[in-house]
């Protein structure tokens, strides 16, 4: 049977591969500014990388050090416009402090890439009392583009990017588990936690692109697909569970990407300009896809954003 399952996989692998798509906008981006969360692996790093190539200014933010992946892309690209800030998603400090430092050293910014994620944590609370998947991914995310949102609307043309993923798919997201609490949750607890997350994303994106009509700022959510990145080490690490470590390796195997071919729907988000005026989309492979059936939900959108703000103690002056 495994043999089987084995060559069936193969199988699907030499036909799907094929099927990997990059961007081919030559979009030129000398005099603009971007910032990217999680730039110092992964699809962040690719992002930031592809950016930086087109001539974009590039703050990275991640939480760890990121003076290699720094020089790294200065020397492969030859921008030296390239810096690094520390970014914690799990503080809301932090989030504050960094985009304290963007607003001094910046006169506007052009595009913010939402990038970091993780896949599971070992802990239930942050210090801020959220969740640490939902704070990483969803509720970090939140604040941080309302606090920038003022030199996003300096721009010419802002763009704002939410990654989010297929997993969005597998949610049981309410207004009660958005923050989700339990002593000791289970993998499916914690699967369904990350496709909140991910739902979470979209809503958001989809809320801020309808805030924003006429601002000239635009606000797109992106999946791209199942990517071979750092996160399923470390959510192995935490489910411990070998069934599902086996199908995520082999699921892997098959469909995943590379953070490089991952990272092409982003930057095409991005810098695109046939998505110039392009908001409140959910893109895979570059193409408008149909999005889970909660994000057509307008009063469950309209009860997560509320209680968002909350959560992330925005002041009435924060508030769009």
């Amino acid at each position: 049977m495994f043999f089987i399952i084995c060559v069936v996989l193969l199988l699907c692998y030499f036909y799907m591969r094929p099927t990997v798509t990059v961007t081919r906008s030559p979009s030129c981006l000398v005099g603009k500014t971007a910032v990217v969360t999680g730039a110092n692996s992964g699809i962040g790093y690719q992002t930031a990388l592809n950016l930086a190539s087109r001539g974009c200014k590039i703050i990275m933010a991640d939480l760890t050090d990121m003076e290699k992946s720094k020089l790294d892309i200065i020397e492969f690209t030859n921008n030296p416009n390239i810096f690094a800030k520390h970014l914690d998603l799990s503080s809301l400090k932090s989030v504050r402090e960094f985009a304290s430092e963007i607003w001094k050293s910046e006169d506007k910014l052009d595009i913010l890439i939402n990038n970091a994620g993780i896949g599971a944590s070992e802990k239930n609370r942050t210090a801020d009392g959220l969740h640490p998947v939902m704070q990483i991914n969803y509720f970090g995310h939140f604040l941080l583009t309302h606090l920038l949102m003022g030199l996003l609307k300096k721009s010419a043309a802002g763009r704002i990017v939410f990654m989010s993923s297929v997993f969005a798919f597998t949610n049981n997201l309410s207004l009660k588990k958005l923050n989700f609490d339990r002593e000791k949750p289970n993998c499916f607890d914690r699967q369904f936690v990350y496709g909140n997350s991910k739902l979470s994303m979209i809503m958001a994106a989809d809320t801020f692109a309808e805030k924003l009509k006429g601002t000239g700022v635009t606000v797109n959510s992106v999946h791209p697909g199942l990517v071979k990145t750092p996160i399923f080490t470390k959510t192995y690490a935490v489910y411990q569970n070998v069934f599902f470590q086996m199908f995520i390796w082999l699921s892997q195997c098959v469909f995943g990407r590379d953070p490089w071919e991952g990272s092409q729907g982003l930057v095409h988000a991005a810098v695109s300009r046939e998505l110039k005026n392009e908001t409140g989309k959910f893109f895979g492979d570059y193409a408008p896809r149909r999005k889970p059936l909660k994000a057509y939900n307008k009063q469950l959108c309209k009860d997560i954003w509320n209680a968002s703000e909350i959560y992330v103690g925005l002041t009435p002056e924060e508030r769009l």
